[in-house]
């Protein structure tokens, strides 16, 4: 399975890359992984959605329809789910429905260091995808809360609650993919 991970953080040490690492150790072997955080899309514009599409444009509608399922890592900030990330799922929702990510298998894990662990822009992102008709796993969602006590100095997740949680989101997000894709 070829799962497209998208970071809706920029920063080189986020902790999106992060938790993205983690995933990707935890994973069965079988699972590979792609990222993305967007930072080479421009700002979603309608007078570039055009016949001639941005480079890299094309190039983030080949990486979602060469991925089995999205996986979505959101911070959460002032509230709500960053730009970088709406104007990723913005682009990745054009031409509107027959996008690459209609009807693509997908789960959000969100995240934040403040005890709610992500849960409004947990909700907004889930909004958004509705509006996308991307297929968010349904009854399965992910918080990480105090996600800056979750790593060590390297980097490393060291929480192991945590990275129990994250294994089988992403056993879940496969077992639901099959199914979705058998359907």
């Amino acid at each position: 399975m070829r799962v497209l991970t998208l970071i809706g953080s920029l920063r080189a040490a986020s902790f999106g890359k992060r938790l993205a690492g983690a995933i990707e150790t935890l994973a069965p072997a079988h699972v590979r992984f792609d990222r993305t955080d967007g930072r080479d899309l421009p700002l979603y514009d309608q007078d570039l959605d055009g016949d001639e599409k941005p480079a890299a444009v094309l190039e983030l509608y080949a990486r979602i329809e060469a991925a089995d399922a999205l996986l979505f890592l959101t911070p959460e900030y002032n509230y709500g789910i960053p730009g970088p990330l709406k104007n990723l799922v913005d682009w990745a929702s054009r031409p509107a429905f027959r996008s690459p990510i209609k009807d693509k298998p997908a789960t959000i894990v969100a995240y934040s260091p403040a005890p709610t662990g992500g849960a409004r822009s947990h909700a907004q992102l889930a909004q958004v995808l509705a509006g996308t008709l991307t297929l968010v796993m349904p009854g399965v969602s992910l918080l990480v809360p105090a996600v800056h006590e979750k790593f060590d100095e390297a980097g490393s997740l060291t929480d192991e609650d945590a990275r129990r949680r994250l294994a089988r989101q992403i056993e879940s997000l496969e077992a639901w993919t099959r199914r979705m894709k058998s359907a």
